[in-house]
C-alpha cells in the first residue's frame, strides 16, 4: 500500500473542513482527503486485484475489495493525521459497470463481481446484435423517429448490445447461476455495481442505491426518461425489482457505520469514473471537452440539459444530477491507449515508458510505418469489434524510433477522427479540451493531438481527477464549497498545447494511417 502526506493549510483555521474521495479505477484503488482549498492533505492507494478463473473472464473478491476499500480509507486518514469524526464528508468514484447480485434476505453473493473487461457473455451479445428480434426493434425505432423526430427514438434505432454494458454480463448470471433468476423473480435479489455494493456495506446494509451517472452507464437505463428502462430489462428478462434506487449525484447517501472508521462519516456523493473525472476538470458548460488517458482514451463532451442521440457510436451519459438538475454528456472512447505503450514495454520496444516522447521525436516522421491500435477492436466512430492491431510499412530500415513515433501517432490520429464526430454529431462548438491521465504526461502526443485538431489542450496538474469530482461533488453537497465557479478557481493547470501550423506535414501520414485502417477491418470472422 502507498501511502502520501502533504501539509494542507487547515492550521489556525477554526473548523477546518476535509473531504474524502474513495476512487476504485481499473487497476488501483485510491483514496485522498482534500483541505478546503483542494490541496491533498493525505492519500492512500492498494493495487486492485484481478482473478481469472477461466479464459476471457475477470473477476473481484467483493469482500476483499470492501476490506481493502476500508484499509486505504484508514491509511489516508493516519497520513492525514485526522480522526474520522473530522471528515466533512466523503465521495465514492469507481469504474463503471462491474457488477455482483446478492440476496436480499440472506446476504449471501451469488458471484464474485464480474468487470466491465469481462468477455463471458460476448457470444450473447453477437447473437442478440444479428437477431431479428433487435432488427426489428431497431427498424420501429427508425420509423418512430422519422414521424415524430424524437431523440429517444433516434438513439434506439441503432441500439446494440455491448460486453462492456451490464446487461448482457447480468443476463449470464440470470441463465447461468443456479437459484439466481428463481430468487430475482421473488424479488430476494439485490444487483448493484462497485458503487452500489460498497454503499450497502458501508452503510450497514442499510442503502440499496446508486446515482444517475452511474446508472447510465449500464445498459438498462434510460436517458430521456431518467429511469431503469422496462423496454430493456423486458426484453432481456431482468426482474426490475433487483435494481437499486438512482439518486441524485451529489446529494445524501447516508453514512459510514461508526464501527468501521471510529466515527461516522456523510456519504455525499456517488460518480462514475469518466464522469467524476469530468466534474473534477471543472468542465461545467456546455462544449467544455475532457480527454482522459489511461489504459484507453475517453472523451466526453457536455451537452448540457439535452441527451445527445448518436449515430456514430458516441453515448448519451449522464454527467451528474445535483438538486435535480441534469447535466448530460456524450462519449466516445478508444479502447487501447496505454494498453500500446505497455505492450511496447514488454517487448522491449521501450525500455521506459517515458521514454517514448523522446524518441519519437528524435525522427522526422515515421518513416512510413503504420500502427492500428485494435486489441480491444475499434470504437466509435469506425465501430467494428472485429479488427484487428495492425503495423504496416516496415522497411529494413525502420528503427525503433519510427515503431515508436507511429504508436503516437496511431493515438493522435484516433483522438482526431473521434473529435471530428462530435463536431459533426452534436453541432456544438466545442471549448479548449482538457486532458488528464497518465499518458497525456507524453509531450510529443499531447502536442501533436493540438495540432492535428487545431485545438488547444489543457493539462492538469493533478493526475487524479475522477477522485477530485468525487470529492468536489461530496463538498458542495456538504457546503465545503458553494458554486461550481468556486471550484473553478481551484483548478491548476500542468502545460498548455497550442495548435501549430503543421497540418500540411502530417496530412500524409494522417490518410495513410487511415488506408491502415481499413485494412485491419472485419480481420477476426
Amino acid at each position: 500500500m502507498k501511502v502520501f502526506q502533504k501539509n494542507g493549510d487547515g492550521e489556525g483555521i477554526t473548523n477546518p473542513k476535509y473531504v474524502m474521495a474513495l476512487d476504485v479505477g481499473t487497476s488501483v484503488l485510491r483514496c485522498h482527503i482534500y483541505d478546503s482549498h483542494g490541496f491533498i492533505i493525505g492519500a492512500s492507494s492498494r493495487k486492485l486485484e484481478i482473478e481469472h478463473p477461466k479464459p476471457g473472464w475477470f473477476e473481484i473478491d467483493p469482500f476483499k475489495l470492501f476490506d481493502d476499500s476500508c484499509a486505504v480509507v484508514k491509511s489516508s486518514l493516519a497520513a492525514a493525521g485526522l480522526q474520522a469524526s473530522q471528515v466533512t464528508s466523503m465521495g465514492i468514484a469507481t469504474q463503471r459497470n462491474t457488477f455482483v447480485t446478492w440476496d436480499r434476505e440472506t446476504g449471501e453473493v451469488y458471484h464474485k463481481m464480474i468487470t466491465w473487461q469481462d468477455l463471458r457473455a460476448s457470444e450473447a451479445v453477437a447473437s442478440w446484435n444479428s437477431s431479428y428480434t433487435l432488427k426489428a426493434l431497431n427498424k420501429s425505432a427508425k420509423l418512430l423517429h422519422f414521424f415524430t423526430r424524437r431523440n429517444r427514438h433516434k438513439a434506439a434505432s441503432v441500439l446494440k448490445f455491448m460486453s462492456k454494458q451490464v446487461t448482457m454480463r447480468l443476463l449470464w448470471v440470470l441463465t447461468n447461476i443456479p437459484n439466481v433468476k428463481r430468487r430475482a423473480f421473488e424479488g430476494n435479489v439485490m444487483f448493484g455495481c462497485i458503487e452500489t455494493w460498497l454503499l450497502w456495506k458501508l452503510s450497514g446494509k442499510k442503502l440499496h442505491a446508486t446515482d444517475y451517472s452511474c446508472a447510465s452507464t449500464t445498459g438498462i437505463f434510460d436517458p430521456y426518461s431518467m429511469e431503469w428502462s422496462p423496454i430493456v430489462c423486458g426484453l432481456v428478462d431482468i426482474p426490475m425489482s433487483m435494481l437499486p434506487e438512482i439518486r441524485d449525484t451529489s446529494g445524501d447517501f447516508g453514512t459510514t457505520e461508526p464501527d468501521l472508521f471510529g466515527a461516522p462519516i456523510p456519504i455525499k456523493s456517488l460518480v462514475a469514473d469518466q464522469q467524476g473525472s469530468m466534474f473534477g476538470q471543472c468542465c461545467f458548460y456546455v462544449g467544455d471537452v475532457k480527454c482522459t488517458m489511461g489504459t484507453g482514451t475517453f472523451i466526453d463532451m457536455n451537452t448540457g440539459k439535452i441527451p445527445h442521440a448518436s449515430i456514430a457510436g458516441l453515448y448519451p451519459l449522464v454527467g451528474w444530477s445535483i438538486g435535480g438538475k441534469v447535466t448530460y454528456l456524450a462519449e466516445g472512447h478508444s479502447a487501447d491507449t496505454g494498453n500500446v505503450m505497455g505492450w511496447a514495454n514488454s517487448i522491449g520496444l521501450l525500455d521506459d515508458v517515458t521514454q517514448s516522447s523522446s524518441l519519437a521525436a528524435s525522427v522526422p516522421d515515421s518513416g512510413g510505418v503504420c500502427f492500428v491500435p485494435a486489441y480491444s477492436g475499434l470504437q466509435a466512430p469506425v465501430n467494428d469489434d472485429k479488427a484487428c492491431t495492425s503495423i504496416f510499412g516496415l522497411k529494413l530500415g525502420t528503427t525503433k524510433a519510427h515503431l515508436v513515433r507511429a504508436m503516437l501517432e496511431s493515438m493522435a490520429f484516433r483522438f482526431k477522427i473521434l473529435y471530428e464526430t462530435f463536431i459533426t454529431e452534436t453541432k456544438i462548438p466545442l471549448s479548449c479540451i482538457c486532458a488528464d491521465g497518465g499518458v497525456s504526461t507524453n509531450d510529443f502526443l499531447m502536442q501533436l493531438m493540438a495540432d492535428v485538431t487545431n485545438q488547444s489542450i489543457e493539462r492538469s496538474a493533478d493526475s487524479d481527477m475522477t477522485s477530485r469530482g468525487a470529492a468536489f461533488l461530496a463538498g458542495l453537497a456538504s457546503d465545503v464549497w458553494k458554486s461550481q465557479e468556486e471550484l473553478k478557481a481551484m483548478r491548476k493547470i500542468d502545460k498548455v498545447f497550442e495548435p501549430a501550423d503543421t497540418w500540411s506535414k502530417v496530412r500524409s501520414s494522417f490518410y495513410l494511417w487511415e488506408r491502415a485502417v481499413s485494412r485491419s477491418l472485419n480481420w477476426y470472422r
